[in-house]
């Protein structure tokens, strides 16, 4: 799994849309879901979307979402693909 941010990682705050585009292998269609602060779960602003024709060359299948994080702290993104794929992502909001 691959994660391309538009947005500084380093400087990813609440309230602010950001936009995150995935690769990854497998097969079938990417699920995400979103873990955070206190047991909170959130579910994308948009997508997964499907991309196709992107200059972004990474193994896998690609896919845009947007997030808004409602509370700072850490966050679990978990994926999957319908067969045969998972990853796991953690990232620091302030």
């Amino acid at each position: 799994m691959w994660a391309l941010f538009f947005a500084d990682p380093a400087r990813l705050h609440t309230g602010t849309e950001i936009k995150i585009v995935w690769r990854m292998t497998g097969a079938g269609d990417l699920s995400i879901a979103v873990s955070g602060p206190a047991g909170r779960t959130i579910r994308p602003a948009w997508g997964p979307e499907p991309h196709g024709g992107s200059t972004w060359q990474r193994p896998g299948d690609e896919w845009g979402t947007g997030w808004i994080f409602p509370a700072p702290g850490r966050w679990i993104f978990h994926a999957a693909r319908t067969r045969a794929g998972t990853g796991e992502l953690t990232i620091q909001v302030t």
